[in-house]
């Protein structure tokens, strides 16, 4: 998004600029992996084979998935790069997450695979047959892999890119098997013990637990996973920037894939402010929280707050000390008096700790309704979607 200056007219359009720019490294260094990955397997498994070992033919065949993933990449930030339709008006950013999901489950494959095949050596072993050559070119591996796992995930966390950060990782756990595998064979050359079904166990092993930690972790972001304390914060911030918001509240963000959040939020503003007033703020909360957090401000609902009044100031703050003093009850906010009424309006959050969150909420009513038996309430149980303050 970008805001357009001309002699008449100030508009907001989106950008795609920057998307394609990011679209473009992403797949540049994926391209990279996977010549750097088929060079590497074809090495070691003619290496592997002449050796018969089966850590390092295990090994190849890892730097193989390696460059299946890197494939993977490609397809999917070209197809998470479409631009919104009519069915997906929000765009398909998402197919990262698919993406950098598929390449989880690959790794996790290529671990129980791995798995297997050791333990059907450690069973039946082959006797190894090192040469120095062999070993040399191991050796280059693990320096490369080291260089590749770097790079690939260095440039994954600043694309914002799972499925580069989760082939860089991998990468660099293949150098420290790579190297594991260099350990075996000096055991062996030295006092003729065989580890290498046992080394492919546990190589397998740490793939299977990387491929289950890169599952989970793609799977929670599919799922919708609670914002970053500090992305909270800094929205907050930005908003309360802006002159005559009293508070901000409420903060609801969705995810539809790197780069792609969009957020909702309640501001308080004073009871005085006219309809234009309100506009006015809206439009420059969506502006700053755009060019100074690269989020898509979708609503900003508004919560009126008496200002006019001092003993409703003292009734509101004395409501918010009852509240509070509730156990699990983490925030109170959106407070309003209906004089003509005698009506109090506010919302209660709850933390999610608590084993019932309604009982929670009607201790919070009846203790208000003793304390204020005049007045009718309406409290709205309202859900910690972002970070408590």
């Amino acid at each position: 998004m970008v805001q357009l200056k001309g002699k008449d007219v100030i508009r907001i359009v989106v950008n795609t600029q920057k998307d394609l720019s990011r679209d473009k490294v992403i797949i540049r260094t994926s391209v990279v992996g996977i010549a750097a990955n088929v060079f590497l397997a074809a090495f070691k498994a003619i290496i592997g084979l002449l050796a018969h070992s089966i850590a390092i033919v295990l090994d190849a065949v890892n730097n193989i998935s390696d460059a299946g993933s890197s494939l993977i990449t490609i397809i999917g930030t070209k197809l998470a790069g479409k631009q919104p339709d009519k069915k997906h008006p929000w765009g398909h950013g998402r197919i990262e997450y698919i993406s950098a999901m598929l390449i989880s489950v690959i790794i996790l494959y290529a671990g129980i695979t791995s798995l297997v095949e050791s333990v059907k050596k450690i069973i039946k072993p082959d006797t190894p047959d090192y040469s120095a050559a062999a070993l040399i070119i191991v050796a280059s591996a693990v320096l490369v892999k080291i260089l590749l796992g770097r790079y690939v995930k260095g440039v994954g966390q600043k694309v914002n890119s799972d499925s580069l950060v989760n082939s860089g990782t991998d990468a660099m756990m293949d150098s420290v098997i790579s190297a594991s595998t260099l350990v075996a064979a000096a055991v062996y050359l030295l006092f003729h013990i065989k580890l290498e079904a046992w080394l492919g166990a546990v190589i397998s092993i740490f793939i299977i637990k990387s491929g289950i930690e890169m599952l989970r972790e793609t799977i929670s972001h599919l799922l919708g996973q609670r914002v970053g304390a500090e992305t909270a914060a800094a929205v907050k911030k930005s908003i309360m920037e802006i002159p005559q918001v009293m508070g901000v509240y409420d903060l609801i963000f969705h995810d539809y894939g790197p780069d792609r959040l969009n957020c909702s939020a309640h501001i308080e503003v004073p009871d005085t402010l006219t309809v234009e007033e309100i506009d006015s703020i809206q439009r420059k909360a969506a502006m700053k929280l755009y060019q100074e957090q690269n989020i898509i401000l979708t609503a900003l609902s508004v919560y009126s707050v008496n200002t006019r009044d001092e003993e409703v100031r003292k009734l509101r703050e004395e409501i918010y000390r009852l509240a509070m003093s509730v156990e699990y009850v983490i925030q109170v906010h959106g407070f309003y008096l209906h004089k003509d009424t005698d009506t109090v309006q506010f919302d209660v959050i709850v933390d999610f700790d608590a084993s019932d969150r309604m009982a929670v909420y009607d201790k919070v009513l009846k203790l208000v309704k003793e304390h204020y038996p005049q007045y009718k309430f309406l409290c709205t149980l309202d859900t910690d979607f972002s970070v408590s303050e």
